[in-house]
């Protein structure tokens, strides 16, 4: 009885944040998702601000041409980029949600092929905004 109790039991550790992004490869379907819920949170806590700005946009001419000269900067550029790419990510996502709600593409195989065409899709449509944004057509 006296061995059994200096054996112990075994310890088991939470897995930090590290452990998952440097040990761990995740699937396209978990990259995916936790992507939509990185996209979804930033342009829900970004609304209110894009309102505002908006709202004065459309006070008078003048004020748009002042917000005009703002988003002619390369750093609002960017940052209008990320936007597009979350909300275009976000609606990629958001329709193959629909599809495997609707039972297509449940399985795994068909899951992983639809993720990674999300990540494609999404990171193409963005590659052409950010074309027509800085000029190039």
């Amino acid at each position: 009885m006296r061995e059994a109790s200096k054996k112990g039991r075994p310890v088991y550790r939470n897995v930090g944040f590290g452990d998952i992004t440097t040990k761990y490869r995740m699937p396209p379907s978990a990259i995916v998702s936790i992507l939509h819920r990185v996209s979804g949170a930033g342009m829900f806590l970004l609304l209110p601000f894009l309102l505002y700005l908006f709202q004065q946009s459309l006070l008078s001419e003048s004020t748009f041409g002042y917000f005009a000269g703002i988003v002619s900067h390369p750093l609002v550029k960017i940052i209008l980029l990320g936007l597009s790419w979350a909300y275009l990510h976000h609606f990629t996502a958001g329709i193959r949600h629909l599809f495997m709600d609707n039972h297509f593409a449940l399985d795994k195989d068909a899951a992983q092929k639809t993720a990674r065409w999300v990540l494609i899709i999404s990171l193409l449509l963005t590659a052409l905004v950010g074309l027509k944004l800085f000029g190039v057509f």
